[in-house]
């Protein structure tokens, strides 16, 4: 009988540094159900073949999300005609990574039509100056924070300047994007003062997008925002309002919160392994393979939620139709059986078929950039840090479970060549 109590031991805080190991005993079920307080349970999945196979099950539904229950202003005017017709809006027009086809394929692909291969290499060119600068502006330090110092200003900065977004503006959205992101955490759809926070900032970054997206059709430039507002895609389709707002707003947060992860994981990473680390600054063309090492080692995303459409049979279970879901896909990538000895770190080991990015529908739109801004920010570190160590481990780490990463990284060094 599987351990009914293991998910929750992801989520507790207590594990964040290492959840490895509760991983490895979900893994002893590759599908287990487990008590979340609720009479039906949410139900696991936690090897790499029945995340894989669920990814692309049509049974499977990314639509999680609560119905929209805007909080009550106290005004009964605004109560009674205001708020309904808001939430029905918010249901309508979610953002896309939490709808199904065929709304989801047609927002994806005006994303992905603006996505154009030279939009993004010329958006790595960049990242490699923005890194040069940031650890130029750190050259006397003697300690550098890895996520205030570098992590987070260089995707912030990246996707800011890819949906023209003004870079004064960005502090704004550093406070939406990391309350946001708690809609990716399970016990937060549950949670009413997390709900009610994340429509006010739901509302407040909305507003702030209708008001520049308005201004890309006045005056468009050459960004993803002015794109998206004024062109259609090769299928002729082009993106209403609310739509529109909702989709920048997730590439947005997702530009603020994942690649942040991914930077951080990998510098500590590298840091626990110095002769990776060595290895890298004496060869920079180790950066591709190295990242998607990391993508399957420490991934930034651990897991997403989703819901059964029918019932499915898989593993030796049947989840019933209705059932909350946990695709665990940091457990899939130290699945033994796909990955010989996995919980060793190996940017030589061939053939990382790795769950780092998700998969089928709703692989990640943003991946090639974050490979970029990451072998970026890794290899520039690697070959400018002197003697770096780090100054506590494990280091603090952020709240969330779904997103997880350090909050800072201190560390030491003797200089910045």
């Amino acid at each position: 009988m599987p351990d009914a109590t293991l998910l929750n031991q992801v989520k507790d805080f207590a594990n964040r540094a290492n959840p490895y190991p509760v991983y490895a005993k979900l893994r002893e079920n590759p599908v287990s159900r487990q008590d979340d307080g609720t009479e039906s349970g949410t139900w696991v999945a936690s090897t790499h073949a029945t995340i894989a196979s669920l990814l692309q099950d049509p049974r499977v539904s990314s639509e999680t999300l609560p119905p929209a229950d805007r909080p009550r202003t106290g005004n009964p005017l605004t109560d009674l005609l205001v708020k309904p017709l808001k939430d029905w809006m918010m249901n309508r027009h979610r953002v896309f990574i939490f709808r199904d086809p065929p709304d989801h394929d047609v927002l994806r692909a005006s994303v992905m039509h603006q996505f154009s291969r030279a939009r993004i290499q010329a958006m790595r060119t960049r990242s490699e100056r923005l890194v040069a600068d940031l650890l130029d502006e750190k050259c006397a330090a003697r300690e550098i924070d890895a996520v205030d110092d570098l992590a987070y200003p260089l995707p912030v900065t990246v996707i800011c300047e890819l949906f023209g977004v003004p870079r004064e503006d960005e502090p704004k959205f550093h406070g939406w994007a990391t309350q946001l992101a708690t809609a990716l955490e399970p016990d937060s759809l549950s949670d009413r003062k997390i709900r009610d926070e994340n429509s006010r900032t739901f509302d407040a970054i909305g507003g702030y997008m209708a008001d520049l997206i308005k201004e890309k059709r006045k005056h468009p430039q050459d960004d993803m925002l002015s794109g998206l507002a004024n062109e259609a895609t090769l299928e002729g389709v082009k993106m209403g309002d609310y739509d529109l707002i909702a989709t920048s707003i997730l590439m947005l947060v997702a530009g603020h919160e994942t690649t942040v992860n991914l930077i951080t994981n990998g510098l500590l990473t590298l840091l626990r392994h110095p002769d990776e680390l060595e290895r890298l600054r004496q060869d920079p063309e180790r950066a591709p393979r190295l990242i998607e090492e990391l993508l399957r080692y420490e991934p930034p995303v651990q897991f997403r939620t989703r819901k059964t459409l029918s019932s499915i049979d898989i593993a030796g279970v049947t989840i019933p139709e209705g059932a909350d879901l946990v695709l665990l896909l940091a457990s899939g990538n130290r699945d033994g059986t796909v990955f010989p000895d996995p919980d060793r770190f190996d940017p030589d080991r061939a053939g990382i078929r790795h769950l780092g990015f998700g998969g089928s529908l709703h692989y990640c739109v943003g991946a090639p950039l974050a490979r970029f801004e990451a072998e970026a920010a890794l290899t520039a570190l690697a070959k400018r840090l002197k003697a770096p160590r780090l100054v506590e481990d494990p280091p603090p780490y952020r709240s969330g479970a779904a997103l997880r990463g350090p909050e800072h990284l201190r560390v030491a060094i003797d200089g910045i060549v």
